[in-house]
């Protein structure tokens, strides 16, 4: 399997879990390893491509099926696109992964405990307080993914561990070469 195909990187976890910052910094060495990478940001997506919708099921189906649309785009066309929004439902996921050739699933795990202490907007305290409906981990279901090919513990890990086990397994899996410089 040529090392120049393009595929979707996609990280799904709770909002704070660390979903970008690791995305970022994997693109940045995708990068650095001479690869085509875009990222598609939860927040940014929602800004640009799916301005309008709300956060009910529906909404944040439409929305995810948008990302991964986008993703399917590039990674047909030799770029790694790389998906870091929450997308709480696994039906759609997995929705998502079947209409991709080449797909990898990051599950970035982090405790509510962990999230709260983290939480510089005390956006999780009001949720728990019930301030803010439809919280996703709150009062709106998170749904893990069952069989990710790959979960980090940011409650656990440094950032540089997770993205050490990231590329290792990229590289296990035949994702991209094996961390030589191109």
């Amino acid at each position: 399997m040529p090392m120049n195909q393009g595929f979707t990187l996609w990280f799904t976890g709770l909002s704070g879990a660390g979903k970008s910052t690791l995305a970022n910094l994997a693109a940045e060495e995708l990068r650095k390893r001479a690869h085509r990478v875009e990222i598609l940001d939860g927040d940014e997506v929602r800004t640009n491509l799916s301005k309008g919708l709300g956060f009910s099921k529906e909404d944040r189906d439409i929305n995810i099926r948008r990302i991964g649309y986008v993703c399917h785009l590039l990674a047909r066309n030799g770029v790694i696109a790389i998906s870091a929004a929450i997308s709480p439902y696994r039906e759609i996921r997995d929705e998502v992964r079947r209409n991709h050739e080449r797909f990898f699933e990051v599950y970035v795990r982090c405790t509510i405990d962990k999230l709260v202490e983290r939480d510089v907007k005390g956006l999780y305290k009001k949720a728990l307080a019930g301030e803010i409906k439809s919280f996703t981990g709150v009062s709106d279901p998170y749904e893990e993914p069952l069989k990710p090919e790959l979960v980090v513990d940011s409650g656990t890990e440094t950032v540089a561990q997770s993205l050490a086990k990231l590329l290792a397994r990229l590289e296990e899996l035949n994702y991209i070469g094996n961390g030589a410089r191109r």
